[in-house]
């Protein structure tokens, strides 16, 4: 399959400018309405009935439907859940959000590459761990360290599923475990970065989770491949990596608001 929708094989140019059409239809449309109706429930239901395809099917196959569909449904749940926190005034954030999620529904979800999954991932990772800090900065504990468990397990997944390992479920919940960890050590120093002209807010924990993953991820491709595994390989992306967690834990750790 082509990693690019405009030219995805089987379809003619008509239906092509359709679903491209609905996709921006579904993105513009699910954050202005969080935004007019100032609730994330009609965005969040406007997501849900966009996927009817992944509820028409029997329901042996509902939940395997589900765990395929799960970085999806996170990012598109995070740009609700995000333009929600955003607040009630309008701001450039709103604007922003609305035409990333439409590029994300029309040019990156289509895409099917590796590389295009690994960035799939780390994009669910950011607006994921983003909205649920974001969702539940002030709620027990248990919240975010489940819906921090989810994303982990689901953005693993999704690269893993792809590669000749058959336990890919097992590492996906060793690193759903990692974020719920690093999400409970995290709400005992809940940092979150603002930004007032944008109207972004930043969790650092977001940094974190998504510099982390990063990581990871390309250590495990490394490791994977039939290549012979050398630190040398991973050097660049583990230096700048560790470098900019330590940057951020020891420079960057004096919020506008701490909860």
């Amino acid at each position: 399959m082509s990693d690019y929708v405009l030219i995805r094989k089987g379809r003619n140019i008509i239906s092509t400018v359709l679903h491209a059409l609905f996709n921006l239809v579904l993105g513009l449309g699910s954050v202005f309405i969080t935004f007019s109706t100032a609730s994330w429930i009609p965005g969040v239901l406007l997501v849900i009935l966009s996927k009817w395809r992944m509820f028409a099917v029997r329901p042996r196959y509902l939940f395997l439907n589900l765990k395929s569909n799960l970085v999806d449904l996170i990012v598109g749940f995070s740009f609700i859940f995000i333009t929600y926190c955003s607040g009630p005034t309008l701001l450039p954030i709103h604007f922003i959000l609305a035409i990333s999620y439409s590029a994300w529904l029309i040019v990156l979800k289509p895409m099917s590459s590796e590389r295009a999954s690994a960035l799939q991932s780390l994009l669910a990772v950011f607006l994921g761990t983003t909205a649920t800090t974001l969702m539940t900065a002030t709620a027990n504990s248990a919240f975010p360290v489940l819906l921090n468990f989810l994303v982990g397990f689901a953005a693993a997944r999704h690269v893993l599923v792809q590669g000749d390992d058959t336990d890919f479920t097992f590492l996906s919940l060793i690193i759903g475990l990692l974020f719920t960890e690093i999400s409970w050590l995290s709400q005992s120093w809940l940092i979150v970065y603002t930004y007032r002209e944008i109207g972004f807010l930043l969790p650092q924990s977001a940094i974190l989770l998504t510099a982390l993953t990063f990581l990871l991820g390309y250590i495990f491709k490394n490791y994977s491949s039939n290549e012979e595994f050398s630190f040398s390989k991973i050097a660049t992306p583990a230096i700048f990596s560790i470098i900019l967690i330590v940057i951020i834990v020891l420079w960057f750790s004096k919020p506008l608001f701490n909860v």
